[in-house]
């Protein structure tokens, strides 16, 4: 097994920061704002040829006592999987009641605990750690998160008995599926209903997930990534460094993702802000479900009127499937997944040009493109540019002067001819090289050349 390094402490004394550098990622948000961090944040890392996992946790003691309990509810939960915690605290801050009341209750748990005195740049070692023997906690180790300064000599004694990687066979590749929508539309509660535990703080308050959470799944023996990613409000509302920090990083989630699933409340209907993120998911070119959510408890003409717009609406998200569920029961959860997995498979369909040219053909024949300038548009040949959108090549002449609304019917007519479902299709479009071109250009130069040579002769013997 792979060993597990829990990163526990109060807030803002550097974990999310130490957490990226073990990881060498950005993963964890850090800004100097206490109670960052709401979730168990996993990560890769590696020392030395050493692997282990690194989980980073809730600080304990923010201003709401409500989700302080539930932070300090994930961080046990952290340090049950751990195999090693790493007990941070602040050489600037001094020794709190908080660090002691940890201290205590670590004390009390059979862990190995290395206490980790962060934040020593500009201090005395020596000075700045005596403050903090008291804890009893054994061996400390001074180090400077934001500036690498002490690691070394951390992992080096921690990862003395670990072993070294060994090669391995490849594992089947992982589908990753981000959780997205506006806050407190019930992702987080959705995640913890596939998952049949509360891995994932869920609280009746806008924002509570501040962070996009990676959470390994396997199903049916194919391995997952679920991605609880912030949710974005209306930029009138987005006042604080945190919550922009929040809305990238649900956007690059949304980048990384291989299927989005768009989570909207029955019950609020179909926003602005929902419709910005559709399109942001679909110009990524990402796979899509749509999920409703809260449908239970709404009557039957409230639900009428939520699929009526729904169909007005989203006519630019027709390739998607749209599922009514209530994740907080389970109705309808359990069917997602198909719609998961058609999806992902239609993203990375294998597309083959003799397959691809012979539906061109057929398109132009029932349709033929239009003349400009009076020549014919010609459409020759198609072939697959890429997956994750599934992208079609095609090429021929006067490609730049293609009416929109034909490249619309040629997306339509390609998407139901492959039997595309829940994934966009992009076309690219490349003219053909006419190799006499340049030939011709230059030949006329000199044509014109010699004329004028000819031209100063005739002049000068006159």
């Amino acid at each position: 097994m792979i060993p597990i390094i829990a990163l526990v402490g109060r807030p803002n004394v550097g974990k999310s920061t130490l957490f990226n550098r073990l990881t060498r990622t950005q993963n964890a948000i850090v800004a100097d704002f206490p109670g960052l961090t709401r979730d168990r944040q996993y990560g890769d890392a590696t020392f030395e040829h050493k692997s282990f996992i690194v989980v980073d946790t809730g600080g304990v003691g923010v201003d709401d006592l409500a989700v302080d309990a539930l932070m300090s509810k994930q961080s046990e939960f952290a340090l049950h999987e751990a195999d090693i915690v790493f007990f941070l605290v602040d050489a600037r801050a001094g020794l709190t009641a908080v660090d002691r009341n940890i201290a205590m209750n670590l004390r009390k748990m059979s862990k190995h605990v290395v206490l980790v005195i962060n934040k020593i740049d500009g201090l005395d070692e020596e000075v700045a750690c005596a403050d903090f023997q008291s804890l009893g906690l054994g061996l400390s180790y001074a180090i400077s998160a934001s500036h690498g300064r002490g690691m070394i000599s951390l992992l080096q004694a921690v990862t003395a008995d670990f072993s070294a990687n060994e090669a391995t066979p490849d594992e089947p590749d992982t589908v990753k599926i981000a959780f997205a929508g506006r806050p407190n539309v019930g992702k987080s509660t959705l995640i913890n209903r596939i998952l049949g535990e509360e891995r994932v703080v869920v609280y009746d308050l806008p924002g509570t997930t501040r962070d996009s959470i990676a959470i390994p799944f396997e199903r049916d023996g194919q391995s997952y990534t679920l991605i609880d990613t912030a949710g974005i409000r209306r930029r009138s509302r987005i006042d604080e460094k945190i919550e922009k920090f929040s809305v990238i990083k649900t956007l690059q989630s949304i980048k990384e993702s291989n299927v989005c699933l768009m989570v909207l409340d029955a019950k609020e209907g179909l926003t602005e802000q929902d419709m910005h993120l559709l399109g942001f998911i679909i110009e990524a070119g990402k796979a899509l479900v749509v999920v409703v959510n809260k449908w239970d408890g709404l009557d039957e003409d409230h639900r009428e009127d939520v699929k009526q717009t729904l169909s007005r609406r989203l006519h630019f998200a027709n390739f998607a499937q749209i599922r009514f569920i209530s994740a907080l029961h389970g109705s309808g959860v359990g069917t997602l997944f198909k719609d998961i997995t058609q999806a992902y498979r239609s993203a990375m369909l294998d597309l083959s040009t003799p397959k691809l040219t012979r539906i061109l053909q057929d398109l132009t024949t029932q349709h033929t493109p239009p003349l400009v300038n009076g020549r014919r548009i010609k459409l020759r040949y198609a072939h697959a540019g890429g997956h994750n959108p599934p992208i079609v090549v095609i090429h021929g002449n006067q490609l730049d002067a293609l009416p929109d609304s034909y490249k619309r019917y040629l997306i339509k007519s390609f998407t139901e001819q492959l039997g595309l479902i829940g994934t966009p299709l992009k076309l690219e479009f490349k003219g053909s090289h006419n190799p006499f071109k340049d030939k011709k250009n230059k030949l006329t130069d000199r044509q014109i050349k010699r004329r004028q040579r000819l031209i100063k002769r005739a002049k000068r013997r006159s």
